[in-house]
């Protein structure tokens, strides 16, 4: 099972169950920096709030499993220009 598989599985009951969708994860490189980005979606806008608390939910489960081994940032945003 790849990263984003992993991930995936590991984040989307408690992300669902707090009212959210998961909408994409993507984990890339982007010059020497790895980003783990988790597109999150729900029914209404997503603002900044929401994307804080989706990022509190899944930091601890991502920490506690420690499945990623390259350093990385976790970006959690929504795929909706201007709604963030």
């Amino acid at each position: 099972m790849n990263i984003v598989d992993s991930v995936k599985e590991l984040i989307t009951k408690p992300v669902t169950d707090a009212g959210f969708n998961i909408d994409e994860i993507v984990y890339e490189k982007e010059g020497s920096v790895y980003f783990l980005r988790v597109i999150i979606d729900k029914n209404g806008i997503i603002n900044l709030d929401d994307c804080v608390t989706v990022s509190n939910i899944i930091n601890p489960l991502l920490d506690e499993k420690d499945m990623i081994e390259d350093n990385y940032i976790l970006d959690v945003c929504s795929k909706e220009k201007g709604s963030v």
